[in-house]
């Protein structure tokens, strides 16, 4: 859901991100397409502005959420395919999980990575999200663990 429940975004294994109205459940506009491999995780920012979706092609893009347009090129920095996205609770960072076992942050607006990769899990990162705050992220794996990071 957008922040405002007035819309839904949702990603695709037909390699898309669609929007959609929460009320009537009815398609806004055209898919959104540029992902090469299907489309695992998507969320809004926390204006509702900007989405960020991951993907099966190890890249995570961030789009316009009134124009439906890329806002930048790929952010590039998994080795493997981004099984979840989250913005920071300020929007300023994006959150990324990977089946590569690392979580990378990222600056939501220059789309730059923040760090190194966190580490840590020994399976595929299969949830990520920050706490209210922003000052810190749980991930959770197919290791069977949670694991809390500091965000800041």
């Amino acid at each position: 859901f957008s922040p405002d429940g007035t819309r839904i975004v949702s990603g695709s294994w037909d390699k898309t991100l669609r929007i959609w109205d929460a009320k009537t459940g009815t398609q806004i506009g055209e898919p959104l397409q540029g992902h090469t491999d299907y489309v695992n995780s998507v969320a809004f920012s926390p204006d509702g502005t900007r989405i960020v979706s991951g993907s099966g092609d190890k890249t995570l893009r961030i789009w316009d959420a009134r124009t439906e347009t890329q806002m930048s090129v790929p952010l590039q920095g998994h080795a493997d395919s981004v099984t979840s996205v989250s913005f920071s609770p300020d929007g300023t960072r994006i959150v990324s999980g990977s089946d590569d076992e690392t979580l990378n942050i990222w600056n939501a607006r220059t789309g730059t990575q923040i760090g190194e990769p966190l580490q840590g899990h020994a399976d595929s990162i299969t949830s990520v999200a920050f706490a209210p705050d922003g000052t810190r992220i749980v991930s959770g794996s197919d290791d069977e663990t949670l694991k809390i990071w500091d965000a800041s």
